[in-house]
């Protein structure tokens, strides 16, 4: 299968040839690599040297006369061992892509180069705004969506790494897709991996130069039966990006690309990374990958054809088998990257921002940005980061993967409303933190009970319960929209659920039903569902009169969703998961 741009089912020409123009029995040039992610440190504290520094006369005289405070001084071999179990420690933590690295930035001397590296930045445009592709958009504010790609241009000095030529595949196609996805409680990150050849329709898109980093003046109509690799080729970010929002219903704000020299850079900078391979990975187009099995520690450039390689001896699945190894890749590097000496080396550091910057194109990205996110993310568990990768079912006759939309729906109503996902491992809370105050009652204003359709769902162990109380909410002016058993079963407190958006709707709905919960959910829409419970005694008041302010509605301590049935057969790794494959 060409990694030259694929022509959808329309025929669309790609690169100034139609794919169709392969020669019998070519094979496919090399495949790219993603974006690598690595972990977030918790800022150090810069520490005044024991020596070295100019004392005062009261500094001297006290030096003379040392008394005893505290613990004694550690020994040199105690030191060390007490600095090394730190930095284990924080191994043990993961967070967010490169942006780790720039948590030391606000060490000694960080914040001047901070600036100084703030406008190296190759900044493109591939993020606008669609709003009727996001689901539930008020319910993500706080979320951070990072679509990370890696391309796969021969361009400059990628032609030199064993990549091939212009000659073998002109212009850049998006060979590796990952969504990052961190909730707005920053308790958990989920990237979810996305096959190159997955059949999507393209929306209208500008012509993109990838060579000049630019958009041209030539459009594309839209087209079904396109790559997804072929989207970013044609169109570039910013159609590859609505392709993706479209897909998923999330609210993309960042963009990062890089190529293959910059992940080899990477990593190298930080000292090479450790895998674990129960077999040697030989590979038919890049040779041998890796000659020995077990755990070894490789540079960036065996990293680079490790997850490049699509046509291993012995692997079945292709694509598939290539995702499953860069996730592994990316999860030994959340659980190693911290331990590497390049977070305590300055110059490594400085090294590693700069290929960084010098081999990426973001959207709404910056030191800035990065910085703050590490900070949110210092306590987040390796646990709790999870790779998961889009789930298709056969191919088209022209060769494309056909995505499970059921599935693909699933997965991110589960990562929107921060469900478990499979072999996630979340930390425990912290000892000592407590229990959570319950929110405050909302301030809101009543609203126009004709205004609010209900549904009216019984939940509790009274047959008709639903029943009698939606003929006595309609008689205070609320329209029903329907009535039935609640999905969630039995339920002890009568609750009135209700999507972002519609908190006056429903607080109007809980001033007339007595010891009510508020409690917001995500599949309502506009639609306010009230839930008789166990506790209902039959009353229903008068509603609070219109435009008067509301404040004695409690509110649920929790959030309520319905469950989502995620596929059984959906593939996952867990970066705390060290199992050699």
């Amino acid at each position: 299968m060409s990694s030259r741009a694929e022509p959808s089912r329309r025929g669309t020409v790609k690169d100034g040839r139609r794919a169709s123009s392969k020669a019998p029995g070519a094979q496919d040039p090399p495949e790219v690599v993603t974006d690598v992610i690595p972990p977030v440190a918790e800022p150090t504290k810069t520490k005044r040297r024991t020596s070295g520094w100019p004392t005062t006369k009261s500094e001297k005289t006290e030096s003379a006369t040392p008394k005893p405070v505290g613990n004694p001084p550690l020994s040199r071999l105690a030191a060390a061992r007490q600095r090394r179990d730190r930095r284990l420690r924080l191994a043990g933590r993961s967070t967010l892509a490169v942006f780790a690295v720039v948590a030391l930035l606000v060490t000694g001397g960080g914040w001047s180069y901070q600036r100084s590296i703030a406008s190296n930045f190759t900044q493109v445009s591939a993020l606008d705004d669609h709003p009727d592709d996001v689901v539930d958009a008020d319910a993500q504010l706080g979320d951070e969506n990072y679509l990370i790609v890696g391309t796969d241009t021969r361009v400059g000095a990628n032609g030199q790494l064993g990549a091939g030529s212009t000659d073998d595949a002109e212009g850049s196609r998006a060979d590796t897709v990952m969504l990052v996805n961190i909730p707005k409680n920053r308790s958990r990150v989920v990237v979810v991996s996305f096959p190159r050849d997955l059949d999507v329709t393209r929306p209208q898109c500008n012509g993109w130069d990838n060579d000049k980093v630019q958009y041209t003046d030539e459009t594309f109509p839209s087209a079904m039966g396109d790559k997804l690799n072929a989207v970013y080729a044609l169109g570039g970010p910013k159609c590859l990006v609505n392709v993706i929002r479209k897909m998923t219903g999330l609210n993309i704000g960042h963009f990062i690309s890089v190529d293959f020299s910059g992940f080899e850079a990477m990593v190298d900078q930080i000292g090479g990374v450790e895998v674990c391979t129960t077999e040697p990975i030989v590979d038919e187009i890049l040779g041998t990958v890796l000659e020995t099995t077990g755990t070894q520690h490789i540079s960036g450039e065996t990293a680079l054809n490790y997850v490049r390689a699509r046509h291993v001896v012995g692997e079945e699945r292709s694509d598939y088998d290539r995702i499953n190894r860069q996730q592994r890749f990316l999860a030994s590097l959340l659980r190693g990257a911290l331990s590497s000496k390049v977070l305590f080396d300055p110059g490594k550091l400085r090294g590693f921002i700069d290929a960084f910057t010098k081999h990426t194109w973001v959207d709404r990205v910056d030191t800035n940005a990065l910085l703050t996110l590490g900070r949110s993310l210092q306590k987040v568990d390796a646990g709790a980061v999870t790779f998961l990768t889009i789930p298709t079912g056969g191919t088209t006759s022209y060769g494309n993967e056909i995505p499970r939309d059921s599935d693909i729906k699933a997965i991110f109503n589960a990562i929107r409303d921060d469900q478990p996902l499979p072999g996630e491992k979340k930390a425990a809370p912290a000892a000592g933190l407590g229990t959570t105050a319950p929110p405050a009652p909302p301030k809101l204003t009543a609203v126009d009970p004709n205004t609010v359709s209900l549904l009216v769902s019984n939940g509790s162990d009274v047959s008709g319960a639903g029943a009698k109380a939606a003929t006595k909410l309609g008689n205070q002016g609320f329209p029903i929209y329907g009535t039935g058993n609640y999905s969630g079963g039995t339920t002890p407190t009568s609750k009135i659920r209700y999507a972002s958006g519609n908190e006056a709707e429903a607080a109007t709905v809980a001033t007339a039903i007595p010891g009510a919960l508020l409690e917001q959910a995500s599949d309502l829409g506009g639609i306010i569902e009230v839930v008789i419970g166990a506790d209902f005694t039959g009353t229903i008041t008068t509603p609070t009169s219109v435009g008067d302010a509301i404040t004695n509605v409690p509110v649920s301590t929790s959030t309520s969703t319905t469950p989502v049935v995620l596929p059984s057969d959906l593939e996952h790794v867990n970066a705390a998961d060290e199992t050699c494959q």
